[in-house]
């Protein structure tokens, strides 16, 4: 089977240019995403941590 589609790839043109595409996409994505957790601000970073403790008042009224 991959005969198959590796030979129906080979017959289309300019296919190779999808593989490197996304690789740099997924490459500066994490790259980003790995700046972005080394030079976010810690205020931030507890704030949005104690998000769910935060919500646990809300959610004791509520009784099943």
């Amino acid at each position: 089977m991959l005969k198959y589609i590796k030979g129906h790839m080979d017959s289309i043109a300019g296919i190779e240019i999808y593989p490197i595409i996304s690789l740099l996409i997924f490459f500066t994505f994490f790259a980003l995403l790995f700046l972005w957790v080394f030079t976010a601000k810690k205020d931030y970073i507890k704030t949005v941590s104690n998000i769910p403790f935060d919500n646990q008042k809300d959610d004791s009224s509520c009784e099943i």
